[in-house]
């Protein structure tokens, strides 16, 4: 399947461009609140345009939905491969030049295709993330990057994820983050896994195992704190007294809070 790239300021008609200018970041980051999450962001989209070519870019996004994380001049000069398990996900998708539904753990590519492979939000929900994983590797030209987006298993959030139902994932993004559309077909929550893999030290350890090194990795606070705190002061408060006490109990400068993060591996 191919499909236009609709972000592409190019593809607009000419009164479109006289009234409206080129955006400079995706939506994805747009819509993030300020705070560590769009700084991490931003620092990541800053490495991958210095390291990654000038031109005939090729990237791998493993698990594609309607939003890309991507910085819109890479994806502007890229050939955009997604693959996905889910039909909505494929259907919602309208930046990729190319979509199959496939599974990630399974599907494979020949060695040496993509300059990047990016998996944002995604090895949370995946079963095998060590196939998967392992399929990237593989497909990833010599020097080119992995880019991973994933939450802490570790933290306060990524704990209550672990062990609470399905149901209460969906409670949670209607009632708090005020989604409507959560738990529809192709919306998010999606159920979670949380692989070993998933974990940062556990991550690390397989880009050793696998000749790749990390060039880049960061945790940060939740988005979710900062849009509780907007949305939901008095149960922000609350969820901030419990944090605050826990990190009391913990060595260092650990903060629960740090639900989500941020890796580039490079390939060797």
């Amino acid at each position: 399947m191919t499909k236009t790239l609709a972000l592409n300021p190019a593809h607009a008609s000419p009164a479109d461009k006289a009234v409206k200018p080129a955006p400079t970041h995706p939506q994805s980051l747009l819509d993030l609140p300020p705070g560590e999450a769009r700084q991490s962001l931003l620092t990541v989209h800053s490495i991958l345009e210095a390291r990654l070519p000038a031109a005939g870019l090729a990237i791998y996004e493993a698990g594609g939905g309607s939003t890309s994380f991507l910085p819109l001049n890479v994806l502007r000069r890229a050939h955009v491969t997604v693959v996905d398990i889910d039909e909505d996900q494929i259907r919602n998708n309208d930046y990729a030049q190319e979509t199959i539904l496939g599974d990630i753990q399974t599907y494979r590519f020949a060695p040496d295709s993509f300059d990047l492979v990016i998996c944002y939000n995604v090895i949370e929900h995946v079963p095998d993330v060590e196939a998967a994983l392992l399929g990237f590797c593989q497909s990833l030209k010599r020097n080119g990057m992995i880019l991973i987006g994933a939450p802490n298993p570790r933290s306060l959030s990524g704990v209550v994820t672990k062990y609470s139902p399905h149901w209460f994932h969906v409670w949670f993004y209607r009632h708090v983050r005020g989604d409507k559309n959560a738990g529809l077909p192709g919306c998010a929550p999606f159920p979670t896994h949380f692989h070993p893999l998933v974990t940062l030290s556990n991550l690390e350890a397989f880009a050793d195992r696998h000749g790749l090194q990390m060039i880049y990795r960061r945790q940060y606070e939740s988005p979710r704190y900062p849009e509780m705190r907007r949305r939901k002061p008095l149960f922000a408060a609350l969820v901030d007294a419990v944090a605050t006490a826990m990190n009391s109990f913990l060595p260092g400068k650990t903060d629960v809070r740090h639900g989500d993060y941020h890796v580039i591996l490079r390939k060797r």
